[in-house]
């Protein structure tokens, strides 16, 4: 497993541990993962984004091939603008997800470390007599994010002047920082602002230590999943496994059905005329820190209906809270229908959960006993 860039040059920077996140070792948090947890939500905390990888395409053919490789349209991008896909085998089989950006004369893919022997073997297996050439940046290029309500004022304070963005759209700032030469993201959450801004592995100390100066909060790998669940996004290899169908994901974001042909089209097109499919992707609610582990089943009406995938446990103003992420079966993954997850009762809540759903106390559990 690879170490990422800011733990070589960084040497830890003050992390209360380690761990292997997303394939790529990191810091796990820097002493107080809910204190990480809410400047995430509530200020503006940075974080090591090393354990994403980068690969450039390039080559003539390159924007046609890779619209035939993957869900979503990259052929119509203008020039600055990404995309989420789906990677899929000729049976419909999730391979893995990705972002798409163009950047004019490449497309920069990027994914999980932990996903990208996969992805670089599947792009080697289609490229019979295409013009594209698959170059792996990852240990030239590494990324930080930022992320909360306070996130473009503190790149702003740290030198670096962003216009105003669209979600996944990349840019080349004004960087005022002497000798920092960096390219920023927007986030995809309109609701939850965020940057990435990747930068040569050898400046991303200089990076980490001039936001950190500018006010940003330090946070770990163990706060950045509490974000992830409490936000709703699944990760693939734990909340997206090959068995999953693309529609079971409810990620709608990541398909497009009026692109042309592309690898696994005709399964994802099957599944839409035939209907809906009969699992979704869904979040749950429960007060209290409830022993809820990814593989437990959900139970209603004395049946199983679904499993857990993911769990995050938060510490909010009204009290602990329990959040998780999994699927259930489609007609009974509606909002507010009750639950038993484990010896937990717990409701169906909507993706994302809001800040008012985690910080206000919920009785509807005591006044409707599952």
């Amino acid at each position: 497993m690879q170490i990422t860039a800011l733990q070589v040059h960084g040497q830890g920077l003050g992390a209360a541990g380690v761990s292997d996140y997303r394939g790529a070792t990191t810091a796990a948090g820097f002493g107080d993962p809910q204190g990480e947890f809410a400047a995430l939500r509530t200020g503006c905390g940075v974080y090591d984004l090393g354990f994403r990888a980068k690969i450039s395409l390039t080559g003539s053919d390159r924007v046609r091939w890779l619209n035939g490789m993957v869900t979503n349209n990259v052929r119509d991008l203008a020039v600055g603008q990404g995309v989420y896909a789906f990677l899929l085998n000729p049976q419909g089989h999730i391979l893995g997800d990705l972002y798409a950006y163009h950047r004019g004369e490449s497309i920069t893919v990027d994914t999980d470390s932990g996903q990208v022997e996969k992805i670089l073997a599947a792009f080697e297996h289609y490229i019979i007599m295409d013009d594209v050439e698959v170059t792996n940046l990852s240990e030239k290029m590494t990324a930080l994010g930022i992320a909360g309500p306070k996130s473009q004022e503190l790149l702003t304070a740290a030198g670096i002047t962003v216009p105003d963005t669209k979600p996944l759209e990349i840019v080349t700032p004004r960087c005022h920082c002497d000798g920092l030469q960096c390219t920023v993201v927007r986030g995809e959450n309109p609701e939850h602002e965020s940057y990435e801004i990747w930068i040569a592995s050898q400046q991303v100390r200089e990076l980490w230590e001039a936001l950190r100066a500018a006010g940003a909060r330090p946070v770990g790998s163990d706060a950045l999943e509490l974000h992830r669940v409490v936000s709703g996004i699944p990760r693939y290899g734990v909340d997206i496994r090959e068995r999953d169908l693309p529609q079971e994901t409810e990620q709608a974001r990541a398909l497009n059905f009026n692109k042309g042909c592309y690898v696994g089209q005709e399964i994802v097109e099957r599944i839409r005329s035939r209907g809906a499919v009969h699992r979704k992707f869904a979040g749950f609610l429960a007060e209290g820190f409830a022993e809820i582990a990814s593989g437990t089943k959900i139970v209603a009406g004395e049946k199983e209906v679904g499993e857990i995938t993911s769990t995050a446990s938060l510490r909010a103003p009204s009290g602990e809270k329990t959040v998780a992420l999994g699927y259930i079966r489609r007609e009974l993954g509606v909002p507010g229908r009750e639950v038993t997850i484990g010896t937990a009762r717990a409701i169906v809540v909507q993706l994302p959960v809001t800040d008012s759903r985690l910080w206000q106390e919920d009785r509807s559990l005591e006044q409707h006993p599952a």
